[in-house]
């Protein structure tokens, strides 16, 4: 830990290098008179992809060019608050922050009003507001789509472009009646730094005035997580990397940490020389390189994974740092500026270091990339510098060292890289982003990926068997019927056809390996009979475990009992059947034995009406039409009829074929 830093600067607010002592001697360009020495002072700019520069002074929005050419002066009702940097919203709209007001101003505005600034918050905005508050930090988002405004005691607030309130929390943040802030006390609680927004990771981070760190979603519904840093200090400045870390600075204690934006662990922390002041911030770049200056004459620039680099390499015992470094338009290099001071004296204790110094000698702006440590560019003022913006609008305010910076990396001064969109800077610094799985299983590896194996079988054969019931259940044959009998129904048909398979085959080989007898091959006729008839069950709907058809059936299905050798015919309505008896010519000693087997069975409900020659001649075809009446009683309520053509009177010939006893049936 370093120790506690109080920083005593004679001279180190510089005014020299405002550019106003040099300025103050030259003529002006309309004549030869000395022009007055200029006494506002530019400070806090807001700077744009356009390569423009909002500056809030006094009652007046100034926008520069790259060049520092004025474009715009826009007249405002109220004082700006210097110390609030302006925020950039839709459409052009600026947000700044006057007499504890947040005004909106169009920008946009080919000839400018005699006031552009519209109240958007506070007193006269037709929003409710709390008299007894103070406006301590403004921010805003396009891709949050909203303006967020950070009130002493009262927290933030958030609130659509249209003035509609989006959402509100506190420092304490109390759900469900627990408390996640300002876990020390609720008394005196309250958010002291502006929100900053993280593109990559959709986050907006603050800080109390306790030492605590908040991470909360863009939307403003919940608070992803709170780090408690109060054992390093209360004061500090928040920086979003988007890039997977959360940089936070700690001046006092020359520390910065880096956290991790998911968790808020501290992934590292590196000690850096004293700082010039509270608000000393680091800048990131596209390779995630944080950079910061000191006023031991160094740039500090640390890399993702916490390593530290110092520029230049070689100690300069007379030189500070007093300020930020800027991010050039490329996004790969940032510009810093060292000054030379004379009586530089430091001096350094156990708790405390002193540093001061009489004068400033000269100021050296750098170009250089923290990543490799090439310079691209190096001048001093007085010298080069001083001629860069001498004929420009500059010269009519007081500009520091930090608006001398902003104003060179927007006009890409000695940079030899292409400037890139803030869209595409955060692309880059997005990829980056190192996101760690949280693994919720410990324990062994190889146990635990059997146990997944098993566990997704398992699942598998599940949803396998859910749907298959659902099949089941959901066909219509099967609604209002019991399941298991139609199972084991269908197993039995199964088991029978087998058996049938495997005498047929037996037969076949007997008839194959001598002559055949007429039995043997009745036998085998009657047996292939029989597994056609199980095909066809099998085939059909009649297999689905319901005998009784549909009451809707207008068809009827011939099927055949293997015992009787008939065919029986299922219907939930009485229907009217006309039988037609075709005798083929065959011997009357072969009608006669088929029809002395029929009724050795039982009595037909159809009798042919037929005669035949004793002498065996050919018979004549007798034809009788008769009609059945034929109902539906139950599964096993089966006409037996006799095997000869039966002909529905709605049924095609062709579609009804059955095989009778050596013999053919159509």
């Amino acid at each position: 830990m370093s120790p506690i830093i109080k920083i005593l600067s004679h001279i180190l607010t510089l005014y020299m290098l405002g550019l106003h002592s040099a300025a103050s001697d030259l003529p002006l360009i309309s004549g030869h008179r000395h022009r007055p020495k200029p006494t506002a002072t530019l400070s806090n700019p807001l700077i744009t992809d356009e390569g423009k520069v909002y500056i809030c002074l006094e009652k007046n929005l100034i926008i520069f060019q790259n060049d520092g050419s004025i474009i715009k002066r826009i007249p405002l009702n109220y004082t700006c608050n210097a110390g609030i940097t302006p925020a950039l919203g839709a459409s052009g709209k600026v947000y700044l922050v006057a007499e504890n007001r947040v005004l909106k101003v169009d920008t946009m505005y080919m000839t400018t009003p005699e006031s552009a600034g519209e109240v958007f918050l506070g007193l006269g905005s037709g929003v409710l507001w709390p008299n007894d508050t103070e406006i301590i930090g403004l921010t805003a988002s396009i891709p949050a789509s909203c303006v967020i405004v950070n009130l002493k005691k009262w927290g933030l607030r958030a609130y659509e472009f249209d003035g509609r309130t989006k959402w509100g929390t506190d420092p304490a943040m109390h759900r469900f009646r627990f408390r996640y802030g300002c876990k020390k006390s609720v008394t005196g609680c309250f958010f002291v730094s502006t929100p900053v927004f993280d593109l990559c990771d959709a986050n907006l981070y603050f800080s109390n005035n306790q030492g605590e760190v908040y991470a909360m979603s863009f939307l403003g519904t919940y608070v992803k997580w709170i780090q408690d840093l109060s054992f390093l200090n209360k004061n500090f400045t928040i920086t979003a990397g988007n890039n997977g870390r959360l940089y936070v600075t700690v001046p006092e204690r020359s520390i910065i940490l880096a956290l991790d934006v998911l968790t808020g662990s501290i992934l590292w922390q590196n000690d850096i020389g004293p700082l010039g002041s509270l608000a000393s911030a680091p800048v990131v770049d596209i390779n995630g390189w944080i950079s910061i200056g000191s006023l031991d004459g160094f740039l500090y620039s640390i890399s993702p994974s916490g390593i530290v680099k110092k520029f230049p390499t070689r100690k300069k015992t007379d030189t500070v740092i007093q300020v930020n470094p800027v991010l050039d338009c490329s996004g790969y290099a940032v510009y810093i500026s060292q000054t030379k001071m004379a009586g530089m004296i430091r001096r350094t204790d156990e708790e405390n270091t002193y540093v001061s110094a009489t004068r400033p000698v000269e100021t050296i702006f750098t170009l250089l990339v923290p990543a490799t440590g090439n310079v691209y560019w190096s001048e001093s003022y007085p010298g080069s510098v001083s001629n860069l913006f001498l004929e420009s609008d500059l010269r009519l305010f007081v500009v520091d060292e930090r608006i001398l910076l902003d104003f060179l990396s927007i006009s890409n001064t000695g940079n030899p890289l292409s400037c890139f969109s803030t869209r595409q800077k955060l692309a880059s610094t997005c990829s980056i982003m190192d996101i760690k799985k949280v693994s919720i299983y410990t324990g062994n590896e190889k146990a635990i990926e059997l146990f997944l194996f098993y566990e997704t079988s398992l699942l598998i054969l599940l949803a396998a068997l859910v749907r298959f019931c659902c099949v089941f259940w959901n066909k219509k044959k099967l609604q209002n019927q019991d399941l298991w009998n139609f199972l084991e129904k269908r197993s039995w048909l199964r088991l029978q056809k087998k058996v049938c398979d495997r005498t047929i085959t037996e037969l076949e080989k007997k008839t194959a390996e001598g002559s055949p007898s007429n039995e043997m091959l009745e036998k085998l006729g009657d047996l292939v009979k029989e597994r056609e008839g199980i095909e066809r069950k099998l085939s059909t709907t009649y297999s689905l475990g319901r005998d009784a058809p549909s009451p809707q059936s207008q068809s009827l299905i011939p099927l055949s009992d293997k015992k009787s050798k008939s065919f029986s015919f299922k219907s939930g309505q009485k229907e009217s059947v006309d039988i037609f008896d075709i005798i083929s010519n065959t011997s009357s000693e072969e009608y006669n034995s088929n029809e002395e087997k029929i009724e050795s069975k039982g009595k037909a409900l159809m009798e042919p009406e037929s005669s035949s020659d004793d002498d065996g001649g050919d018979h004549e075809e007798i034809v009788e039409e008769q009609e059945v009446e034929i109902t539906d009683e139950g599964d096993d309520n089966e006409e037996i009829v006799e095997e000869q053509g039966i002909i529905d009177e709605g049924d095609d010939l062709q579609s009804v074929v059955a095989v009778c006893e050596r013999g053919r049936f159509l």
